[in-house]
């Protein structure tokens, strides 16, 4: 049994922006709770793009672990980077224009949206593996909070962005109406985001830091 030497390193890269995300996550549910301004803390279903957001983090420690792999020479060319970030990321788009516009069911859109994300973060972790793991890491880190929030939320009955439904949505008992909006979305859906956005954000760090891919290392970790 063989372990990942890199996984180390790659723990303790997410560890702090780990600790900073779950306490937005904190702040963002007693700012719901306490009825602040819905400007900052939306009680909308899917949060309405309030300021105070785990989802504004993605981009900005996206650069910090790209710097960081950078640093450690665990980056591959900016260029083969960007294209695999921007692939994932047009797929993505242009799967949620057609399918809005061709599929009408509801949960067959939803399905389609999770396939998808999902390969459209394999698409974005090929361009650089070692970001890959970091940026899903950090995601499992950022999103299994959220999700156990939004379970305890369904089952009081908060009325937060946590546990209210998206338009439409059919009645449902507690543990399957969060199995479809906490459980899958969290995992299939808003992980896969921050790998695939992550990725083209760290292609652009390295864009703007003149990198230029170096020679590989015999039997360096993470250099595809």
């Amino acid at each position: 049994m063989t372990t990942d030497p890199q996984k180390p390193f790659l723990t303790s890269l997410i560890l702090t922006p780990a600790l900073i995300t779950l306490a937005v996550t904190v702040l963002r549910l007693i700012g719901e709770l306490q009825h602040w301004s819905p400007r900052f803390f939306s009680r909308e279903a899917g949060g309405a793009g309030a300021v105070v957001g785990i989802v504004w983090l993605v981009p900005i420690f996206a650069v910090y672990f790209a710097w960081k792999l950078a640093k450690a020479s665990l980056a591959p060319g900016a260029g083969r980077v960007i294209a695999h970030g921007a692939v994932s990321f047009g797929l993505m788009v242009l799967t949620i224009v057609v399918g809005h516009q061709t599929i009408p069911s509801q949960r067959a859109q939803f399905g389609v949206y999770l396939v998808a994300s999902v390969i459209a973060a394999w698409i974005a972790y090929r361009g650089w593996p070692a970001l890959g793991r970091t940026l899903l890491l950090y995601g499992l880190a950022a999103r299994i909070p959220v999700a156990l929030v939004m379970l305890v939320a369904i089952y009081a009955n908060w009325g937060t962005h946590y546990d209210v439904p998206p338009p439409n949505f059919p009645e449902m008992a507690p543990l399957p109406k969060w199995f479809m909006i906490g459980f899958l979305p969290q995992m299939f859906m808003w992980i896969p985001f921050t790998i695939y956005l992550g990725t083209l954000f760290g292609g652009l760090t390295l864009l703007a830091a003149g990198r230029r891919r170096e020679p590989a290392v015999a039997g360096a970790p993470g250099v595809a």
